[in-house]
């Protein structure tokens, strides 16, 4: 299951996107991102609620024979609209060219650059300049000894100019991409199902709800927000951004970790509330309900956060490396999981140390998952500052990439008005 995870999902949202890209509609593009996410969205949801329902109904046979006809029935889809499919053709593996060029410019460190020097660049017709950010890899294309016009200047082993910016793409993107950790770390807590099971989850019919079907209130915000926000709020920002997108990439993924920080707070004060009562001579038992505001707004961080980080790395890697950008975001979840069980085995035992009671103890009206929370808020508010700083970085290693696209566009853009 997880080596056919892995070979799907990298792909098929740059494939959906290989078929919109001879549109040049980017508008289209980046709506489609929203529509992907929301989507899957409610695949999960759909795999949570019903097909659990159907296991618990009918037994294991029948609940893992729905998942069964249900991927046939779909890979049968993808073949017979195989002939319509926009497919790009892939020569090389990119991974090869980047290993080359980290080895390569290893090799010629000593080597100083001269204004001079020229630089070994591909065939292609998309041809990239090079760029004075992370100079050092420069060293790994330079061309001293042979013709640069000389068909002979590959087969020495040389990158080219577009190995070296891709690389630099990739890099550039890292610190962005860590900043996302510690948010998907608040996203995968465990913790309000526990809180749920301790609460009253009747509702006025008397019916109980089940404590686990609480998170499908954060899969059901992210459902109804993303077409809201693709329809209503994109179209109403742009008016005031001026941004295609209604809000900057950056910005939205900035907007997810403050809420991420909102939700982790509103956490620690319903938790806080609900252990003083459970703790308390009354009889009174907290309401559920009291979850679905840090439930809703877990939705609205993943919804802000994630697709904007999906969307950032595909605009910032280049068309060769656009099913890497789901494999960081995937990546990106991977390593909060075990961040999140790094997190949790070091709380349990520093605060259970001296034979106290842990603040994640198994019984959580004796622990404080209330302090942890708000551990978790004052590590997404250090979180946020560090984002901020890895902006601002980007923002100074693609400054002088911005003004060479604005001159190259420009440049494209007066010799097609002297057309005549």
């Amino acid at each position: 299951m997880s080596i056919g995870s892995a070979c799907i999902r990298p792909c098929s949202i740059a494939f959906g996107a290989d078929q919109l890209k001879h549109r040049n509609n980017q508008r289209l593009i980046d709506s489609y991102f929203n529509w992907y996410y929301a989507a899957n969205t409610v695949s999960i949801a759909i795999a949570t609620s019903v097909v659990v329902y159907i296991q618990d109904q009918f037994g294991w046979r029948v609940g893992f024979a729905v998942p069964v006809l249900t991927m046939l029935c779909s890979a049968l889809m993808f073949l017979l609209g195989s002939p319509l499919y926009v497919k790009v053709k892939v020569y090389k593996s990119p991974f090869s060219g980047l290993i080359q060029v980290l080895v390569v410019a290893f090799r010629n460190r000593k080597i100083r650059l001269l204004p001079d020097d020229c630089y070994n660049h591909s065939n292609e017709t998309d041809r990239v300049e090079l760029t004075d950010s992370l100079r050092f890899l420069n060293k790994a294309c330079v061309v001293r000894d042979v013709d640069i016009g000389s068909s002979g200047s590959n087969s020495r082993g040389i990158p080219t100019v577009e190995n070296v910016e891709s690389l630099k793409s990739l890099i550039r993107i890292i610190p962005i991409w860590s900043s996302g950790i510690i948010l998907f770390v608040n996203v995968l807590q465990t913790f309000p199902t526990l809180e749920a099971e301790k609460m009253n989850r009747k509702i006025p019919s008397r019916f109980e709800i089940p404590a686990a079907s609480f998170s499908l209130l954060m899969l059901l915000t992210i459902t109804i927000w993303i077409p809201v926000y693709d329809r209503v709020m994109v179209p109403f920002l742009a008016k005031f951004t001026h941004e295609p997108r209604g809000l900057n990439l950056k910005t939205r993924m900035g907007v997810g970790i403050i809420l991420s920080i909102i939700t982790m707070v509103v956490s620690a004060i319903v938790e806080t509330i609900r252990r003083d009562l459970a703790n308390s001579n009354t009889t009174v038992v907290m309401s559920a309900m009291w979850l679905v505001p840090q439930f809703v707004l877990l939705g609205l961080t993943e919804a802000f956060n994630a697709i904007g980080q999906l969307e950032f790395y595909y605009s910032e890697l280049p068309k060769s490396m656009s099913s890497l950008a789901t494999v960081m975001f995937m990546v990106s979840m991977a390593v909060a999981s075990l961040v999140a069980s790094l997190l949790t085995n070091i709380v349990d035992s520093v605060t259970g140390q001296g034979g106290g009671v842990s603040w994640l103890s198994s019984d959580i009206d004796e622990g404080h998952v209330d302090y942890y929370y708000w551990l978790l808020s004052f590590l997404t508010l250090l979180n946020f500052v560090y984002y901020l700083i890895c902006c601002r970085v980007h923002r100074s290693f693609s400054s002088s990439e911005s003004r060479l696209s604005h001159a190259v566009d420009k440049e494209r853009f007066d010799g097609i008005e002297g057309k005549p």
